[in-house]
């Protein structure tokens, strides 16, 4: 059997003790959430996308919202107690968090910022993100994901 790739992700989840699952999936590049829970057979509900916004003072926010739907930008804003915040450009993601677009998870970025996950999270009894790299992606609980990433649940995708 051959030896599953190990991303920077699952060697941070393992440092911390998370329990979690692995899963991958064949691809010949980004594609969407959606294509990817498709592609795992999992529900759209659970599967989530990572999404890097800058604030107009200046401070990066990272947020995780189902694959399903988008980032309400006006409630992120709220969120953070900022006045906006705004989707970063994709040049400047694999500079800022290590990661390239499609494969951008929560965990391991270059340095960390504050991270919200939607309220629906809550209603999962795991949800899945990138592991890090295109084709990977980790499967675990809120719990569990805390002990690896502070994370704050608020509401935050587009209805």
């Amino acid at each position: 059997m051959a030896k599953q790739t190990r991303t920077n992700v699952m060697r941070v989840l393992d440092q911390k003790k998370v329990s979690y699952t692995a899963h991958t999936y064949e691809s010949t590049g980004a594609i969407s959430g959606t294509e990817v829970a498709a592609a795992l057979g999992q529900d759209e509900k659970q599967v989530f996308k990572t999404l890097v916004t800058t604030s107009h003072s200046r401070q990066h926010y990272v947020f995780m919202v189902p694959v399903n739907g988008g980032l309400d930008l006006k409630k992120a804003a709220r969120a953070t107690g900022e006045k906006s915040v705004e989707m970063i450009k994709e040049k400047e993601l694999l500079p800022l968090t290590g990661y390239v677009h499609g494969g951008c998870s929560p965990i391991g970025m270059k340095k960390p910022f504050p991270t919200f996950i939607d309220a629906s999270a809550a209603e999962c009894e795991t949800i899945m993100f990138s592991a890090g790299k295109i084709g990977y992606q980790i499967q675990t609980g809120l719990d569990e994901l805390s002990k690896a990433l502070e994370f704050t649940l608020a509401d935050v995708k587009t209805e």
